[in-house]
């Protein structure tokens, strides 16, 4: 019975270190290149101003419409608690205001609290198949590729350069070390579903 237990927490350490791996490597990698839109995943916002964190997806996701990789920009994110405007909303008003991003580029996608949501709705808004760039911290693009294969998004992770998470190691680690748990979950889930 000790050798069963201990094989089986061999193969859980052992799939726990590929995904820890598989998630970092995830998170340096910018696959961006041509695409059919730029989806940007909602974090924080303070009425309506976005935090540091959304602010520097905001940016990179701006920057890689100037470098005409996409036509479109989609910004996620629901109304947190206690807000009153959603995450989306705030994000599209930076965008055009602050990054002066035409109207016509710019599509807001306030449903969902959560990642699986808001990409369900993503792919609800502007139809599938579909190629796109996902924006987010790097620590979190590996999740939302598996999540986004599974609506039939093929998603082109591009983690924000500046974000406040990647520029504190300790704080980045915590959220790496939360992924590479999160990710062989969702894997598994998604070929069940």
């Amino acid at each position: 019975m000790r050798r069963i237990i201990a094989a089986g927490l061999l193969v859980i350490v052992g799939i726990w270190l590929i995904s820890f791996v598989a998630v970092i490597r995830a998170s340096r990698r910018d696959a961006a290149a041509p695409a059919g839109a730029i989806v940007v995943l909602g974090a924080a916002q303070y009425n309506g101003r976005p935090s540091p964190v959304l602010r520097e997806r905001l940016n990179h996701a701006a920057n890689l419409w100037e470098r005409g990789l996409a036509p479109r920009i989609v910004v996620t994110g629901g109304v947190g608690r206690g807000d009153t405007l959603s995450e989306a909303v705030a994000a599209q008003r930076y965008l055009s205001q602050v990054r002066h991003i035409p109207d016509s580029v710019l599509v807001a996608v306030a449903a969902g609290s959560s990642s699986v949501a808001s990409l369900r709705a993503v792919a609800a808004t502007i139809g599938t198949p579909a190629r796109v760039i996902m924006v987010s911290d790097g620590f979190h693009l590996l999740r939302l590729g598996i999540l986004a294969h599974d609506l039939d998004l093929t998603a082109l992770g591009s983690p924000a350069p500046d974000s406040p998470i990647a520029a504190n190691r300790r704080r980045e680690m915590i959220y790496l070390l939360g992924e590479s748990v999160k990710v062989p979950v969702v894997f598994v889930l998604t070929k069940v579903s």
